[in-house]
């Protein structure tokens, strides 16, 4: 027991003195994870967007499909992605496996489905809103996605800030694309679960400790917006 509030006395001060070896694990793991969630977001919200505002034959299996996909094991979406970046894959031609770029793609792809599935029910509540409205002015269902991704951007703002949530707290699918290289693809998660398995338990409770509070700030951020959006356009 006094290891373990040693070892978190030793993190505090790892975080409150800026270490460079931490810093350096932050900063990419939130520069990737950013780009991830807007990358997914480009995907996914016009995607979703479309599947809430249009009416087309087999809409509702993609609803179900998109739906099953926020369950997607993201071990699996690192093996098609390696698959898919290694050598004899269709795209090693790339040469981006094991690099941050391969994580993008990773995160990326575990981000858009979750973006896709929820600005799917904002678009839908919306179009219900405004659709008299936009119809009686002749504007057509694909026509109304701009208006309505436009309309609903506070909420889908948090859609997104989830997207980054997720991304930033990936580990399975940045194990196997990034390889957890040192100083090049190694990520808070990553380097939580190395550090913890050489037993070097400050180093990963530090990271611990900053990604939770990560996590606390994107919620507490998605709050304040939804709350904020409420009171000014009701």
């Amino acid at each position: 027991m006094f290891e373990i509030f040693a070892s978190f006395g030793v993190a505090l001060g790892l975080i409150t003195g800026a270490d460079e070896a931490l810093a350096g694990i932050v900063s990419l793991s939130l520069g990737l994870s950013l780009v991830s969630a807007v990358a997914g977001a480009a995907i996914g919200l016009p995607l979703g967007a479309l599947i809430g505002v249009g009416r087309f034959p087999g809409r509702r299996s993609l609803i179900v499909l998109l739906n099953a996909l926020l369950g997607l094991p993201s071990v699996v979406v690192g093996l098609v992605v390696y698959l898919l970046l290694s050598r004899a894959g269709p795209l090693g031609s790339l040469g981006i496996l094991f690099t941050p770029s391969a994580i993008v793609v990773a995160q990326a792809l575990l981000v858009a489905p979750i973006v896709a599935a929820l600005a799917r029910q904002i678009a839908e509540d919306a179009w219900k809103e405004y659709e008299e409205q936009l119809t009686s002015l002749g504007v057509s269902r694909l026509r109304a996605v701009p208006t309505i991704l436009r309309d609903a951007r506070y909420s889908l703002l948090t859609v997104v800030l989830a997207g980054f949530g997720r991304a930033a707290s990936e580990v399975g699918a940045v194990m196997i694309v990034g390889g957890n290289i040192d100083g090049v693809t190694r990520v808070m998660t990553t380097a939580i679960a190395l550090e913890t398995s050489k037993g070097d338990l400050p180093l990963a409770l530090a990271l611990g400790i900053v990604l939770i509070s990560v996590v606390l700030a994107v919620n507490a951020g998605a709050y304040a917006i939804r709350e904020w959006s409420a009171r000014h356009h009701g």
